[in-house]
């Protein structure tokens, strides 16, 4: 990461950065940051093409996840937020303006920026009484957030928080990740030949479980419910579409393990078969294992209910990319910082378990009325949806 960092301020890249002045500045800390400003910039890119976005990272994996994104101008690391640094890239890039995403509070470039009187907004964020800002010791870094010129949140709370605390340049416009959803499920391709074998695996099943980014305690629990049913029901009415966080050799071997080889990987009949023989081992197998990047988004469509992992670990994962599909959803206990993920049980088109016996029952009551309580959270995703418009229309028009 520091040799990334280090390398957008050799001269080459300072070159690239200069030759870009005047553009758009976007910064994320990682991937899910930047589908937050994703729906942004295709929306300034889509309403006047002549703008240039750059956008910068400060995580590996973020920069190498969308170094080639194709509407950015250009995608750089964030150098390391010192006081030199910050002026040396802002002397290169000039922007007309800079836009942070969420948690992104680097004081050497928010104090640069505000020096040079560069419009700075602060999309897409939460605050917690529990932060920093709110704490005795905090001074200085809720005086901070004066250097934004407006800040857009994602909910009431926050605004309310800040505004008890001297900070009345806010607004509630909501979390743009509803719009990017969104916008992914309205370009499904269901022809996509990536799918086939999905489509064939759950053909016939009237009950689909689709699991996205398990960890190794989600497996345990998952792999304990498909060993039941496989003992109790013996037939293959109920299928699991497992798409593990991690897919190195290691974890898929694990996993086989788990599920005693009820499964099949998705690598393994998406090769070199006959459409018949990958139909025949696609129709017998219990779970199917997507060991493949890239597909999840598309796959809740197959689900009649969805599991999000992470929740036994620091926190789950999207559970707006399952919801959008109108799908019930279902989660561990490490849930109380996903502003959706609280909407969702509010709504009453999610569950949050702790251990097997509430997983089981949460699986089986989300399945026998899937219809009804996933009604509620594609009600949820509606409610939600017009960030994008609401931050485009009050900072550019």
């Amino acid at each position: 990461m520091r040799a990334g960092q280090r390398q957008t301020l050799d001269a080459d890249h300072l070159s690239a950065l200069q030759s870009l002045n005047g553009a758009i500045w976007i910064h994320a800390a990682s991937v899910g940051e930047f589908e937050q400003a994703r729906p942004l910039i295709e929306k300034l890119k889509m309403e006047n093409g002549q703008w240039k976005i750059v956008v910068t990272f400060f995580s590996p994996s973020g920069y190498e996840a969308r170094k080639n994104y194709e509407l950015a101008d250009g995608v750089f690391y964030l150098p390391f937020p010192t006081r030199r640094n910050a002026r040396k890239f802002l002397d290169a890039l000039q922007p007309i303006m800079a836009i942070f995403v969420k948690y992104e509070f680097w004081p050497a470039y928010l104090r640069e920026l505000k020096k040079r009187e560069i419009p700075t907004y602060s999309i897409c964020a939460i605050f917690r009484p529990t932060q920093r800002f709110f704490h005795w010791y905090g001074h200085s870094a809720l005086r901070l957030l004066h250097c934004f010129t407006h800040i857009y949140v994602q909910d009431g709370a926050s605004r309310h928080l800040l505004a008890e605390h001297g900070v009345h340049h806010s607004s509630v416009a909501g979390d743009t990740r509803f719009d990017r959803m969104q916008a992914v499920k309205a370009g499904l391709n269901l022809n996509d030949p990536r799918l086939v074998p999905v489509q064939e695996f759950v053909e016939g099943a009237e009950r689909v479980i689709v699991a996205g980014s398990t960890w190794p305690k989600d497996e345990v629990l998952l792999s304990q419910y498909i060993g039941h049913l496989s003992f109790d029901i013996g037939d293959l009415s109920t299928k699991l579409i497992l798409v593990p966080h991690e897919i190195d050799k290691e974890h898929l071997h694990y996993i086989f393990q788990l599920f005693q080889g009820r499964l099949v990987k998705y690598s393994d009949v998406s090769g070199q078969l006959s459409d018949e023989s990958r139909r025949n081992i696609l129709q017998r197998a219990r779970v199917l294992v997507i060991d493949k990047v890239g597909l999840l988004s598309s796959i809740y469509t197959f689900g009649h209910t969805a599991y999000i992992g992470g929740g036994f670990g620091v926190g789950i994962h999207n559970t707006i990319e399952a919801a959008v599909y109108g799908l019930p959803v279902i989660f561990g206990p490490n849930y109380t910082h996903f502003r959706e993920a609280i909407g969702l049980i509010e709504a009453g088109a999610a569950r949050s378990i702790k251990n097997y016996s509430e997983l089981e029952a949460a699986l089986n009551t989300a399945l026998e009325r899937h219809e009804a309580i996933g009604a509620k959270a594609a009600e949820y995703v509606t409610s939600e949806l017009g960030a994008t418009e609401k931050i485009y229309d009050q900072i550019f028009s």
